[in-house]
């Protein structure tokens, strides 16, 4: 099978020249579902119609991610088919642009990527951007912060505090890689979420990473329904920091450490000399921090 057999295109498409396309890929990591959230934010706050749709029959591990099937009294009800889409979508000014959204392929990445090029250059968009959330040791009290990679140098709005460091590969790094291999202009962002709230969904973070993607994209998004998720979440966050002495102490010494660093350097993450975590650790937390997520 062909890359272009992979998805099948909807024949009523209009113009999208300087489009830019925003991706995210459920499965890889997402630390309080802050590109998850977002997603859905984006989707609730623009009408949107599906204009490509991929095969997953023979891209998905069905075993390993077992699709929702509902039953009632006597007989199966309804099956929750997975969707790995491309949506066309309208800001608030009316500008174009499309989000591809749906669970990370098992199989076939570079097939994927390749069906994704051929729709970036048959439509013209301009610059595609990817977004999700990572685990931090930083406190929520403090100031959420957001780092990018890009392409170009030029296109980098966010400096990450890493050097060279080795991940756990996903589709939406390698999308980013291959892009970026072909001429393309590509933009990722990663917003820091709280350990302790990696599990949980942090409306914050992604109003962060909306920030961020405003920022480069020039896309203009209402905020009023995340501003609002975000107050409530911090509302209960603090409720239950106040419940426990032990996870307020928690709390206090990232507050401490925070300042510490912020007073020494403008790093967050390690205190002035301190060496960054290698690619081992970083690899190590990674693996942790998916393999918790995949607890029931």
């Amino acid at each position: 099978m062909e890359p272009e057999d992979l998805v099948e295109v909807d024949s009523d498409v209009p113009d999208l020249t300087g489009a830019v396309l925003l991706h995210h890929f459920d499965g890889f990591m997402d630390a309080g579902q802050a590109g998850s959230l977002l997603v859905d934010h984006l989707l609730d706050a623009h009408e949107n119609r599906v204009i490509a749709r991929f095969d997953l029959d023979g891209l998905l591990d069905y075993r390993a991610r077992r699709p929702t099937m509902t039953y009632d009294t006597d007989r199966w009800v309804d099956y929750a088919a997975p969707e790995l889409v491309v949506r066309l979508l309208h800001d608030a000014l009316g500008t174009p642009y499309l989000l591809l959204s749906g669970p990370e392929p098992d199989r076939r990445w570079e097939g994927v990527i390749a069906a994704v090029r051929g729709l970036i250059e048959r439509w013209g968009v301009r610059l595609t951007v990817g977004f999700h959330g990572i685990p931090m040791g930083v406190p929520h009290t403090r100031k959420l912060s957001v780092i990018s990679h890009a392409t170009r140098p030029e296109l980098v709005v966010e400096r990450s505090p890493f050097s060279r460091v080795q991940v756990p590969g996903n589709l939406s790094a390698l999308l980013e890689y291959r892009l970026g291999q072909a001429g393309h202009d590509a933009v990722g962002f990663a917003a820091y979420v709280p350990h302790y709230l990696a599990q949980s969904g942090y409306p914050a973070a992604a109003r962060a990473l909306l920030d961020s993607l405003s920022q480069v994209t020039g896309l203009i998004v209402p905020t009023d329904a995340l501003d609002e998720s975000a107050r409530r979440a911090d509302t209960e966050i603090a409720r239950q920091v106040g419940e426990s002495e032990e996870v307020a102490q928690v709390v206090e010494a990232l507050e401490r450490q925070y300042d510490a660093f912020a007073e020494a350097s403008d790093n967050l993450l390690v205190e002035d000399g301190e060496p960054l975590p290698s690619a081992d650790e970083l690899g190590a937390e990674f693996e942790r921090f998916l393999a918790e997520q995949r607890e029931p």
